[in-house]
């Protein structure tokens, strides 16, 4: 897809640029950063409807510079893999006064569930003080790995004891996900890094997936965690995290770094580069797999560590961009 983030625009929404603003007829949607599951997502969405590249130029920025855009008028459609209720958006309708989501057709799900790890998710009306209907979408999985060439079991261990026995001192509204009944969500297909595996079956659960063999590790006291972008839950719930283990881990430093998120995350894993990384669970199983962004070849050093929330995308709009649904986008 285009990249045409330096392109100069009227400013003024889809409404407006429908109407002939240079002549371009197409509306402008912000895709994800480059890198990120959330480009994946937008794909599936844009197959789901029969939306061709000539309907739309695509925007690959963070969450939080897409919501700039859509406040500002130059994006039409902000889409986003977010926690529920995302603060990104409620900051959206404070400044604007006429944010929407865009809800997905029963069709559109059904090719996604049965063309993706996405599932069916209904967003409760009153998520939002402006959404007074249910908003049909699809979730995913947050879920945290880890580098099984730099993590070993000991400190698998405690990151996993650490994230949920210190849940309770995670101030993001999406900690309150992490407990040990959602602990294996977003598991599936992954192998589990020993330690967390240790941890968890203490606790009395079942973990039946295949255990990860760990690298010779080497001692290290400073660890990077990567999370995505700071408009979006990842980075500042990364850096609860990272608080917490660095508050009860001696001798060890955690540092949460901003990134393109998933797929980044994951290759940096896979390239030494990092040692954690948050991602969707989708895009984990494609890595392990060797499928889809990682054809080229599987990643044969990542661990699942543990989940951490539902991920929801969210299709971002003003009622000013007069767009109903990404029907709309075929006309």
């Amino acid at each position: 897809m285009e990249n045409i983030t330096s392109k100069v625009l009227c400013g003024v929404g889809a409404t407006l640029l429908l109407a002939g603003c240079g002549g371009d007829s197409k509306s402008n949607i912000a895709i994800g950063p480059p890198a990120s599951t959330t480009q994946g997502v937008s794909q599936l969405l844009f197959d789901a409807y029969g939306i061709g590249s000539d309907k739309y130029n695509t925007y690959q920025e963070g969450f939080g510079a897409a919501l700039d855009g859509v406040q500002d008028g130059n994006i039409d459609i902000s889409i986003g893999i977010l926690g529920l209720p995302s603060g990104s958006i409620e900051n959206l309708q404070a400044s604007s006064g006429d944010a929407r989501l865009i809800s997905l057709s029963d069709d559109a799900i059904n090719y996604i569930e049965e063309n993706s790890a996405y599932k069916r998710f209904t967003i409760p009306a009153n998520s939002y003080a402006f959404q007074s209907e249910d908003v049909n979408t699809i979730t995913a999985y947050a879920i945290l790995v880890g580098n099984t060439n730099t993590i070993d079991e000991d400190l698998g261990y405690e990151l996993a004891r650490l994230m949920h026995e210190h849940a309770e001192e995670n101030t993001h509204s999406q900690s309150a996900f992490i407990t040990l009944e959602n602990a294996l969500n977003g598991s599936e297909g992954l192998p589990i890094h020993p330690g967390a595996k240790k941890y968890y079956e203490e606790q009395g659960l079942t973990v039946n997936n295949p255990v990860a063999e760990l690298g010779e590790t080497e001692a290290k006291e400073e660890f990077i965690l990567g999370t995505g972008s700071q408009g979006g839950t990842y980075y500042p719930l990364g850096g609860e995290m990272a608080t917490i283990w660095n508050r009860y881990l001696e001798n060890y430093n955690f540092t949460n770094i901003e990134t393109g998120a998933s797929i980044e995350n994951l290759v940096s894993i896979r390239d030494n580069g990092m040692d954690l990384g948050m991602t969707v669970h989708a895009p984990a199983q494609d890595a392990v797999a060797g499928r889809g962004e990682f054809e080229s070849g599987a990643i044969d050093n990542v661990a699942f560590i543990g989940h951490i929330y539902p991920e929801v995308i969210q299709i971002v709009t003003r009622e000013r961009s007069n767009i109903d649904s990404l029907s709309d986008l075929t006309d």
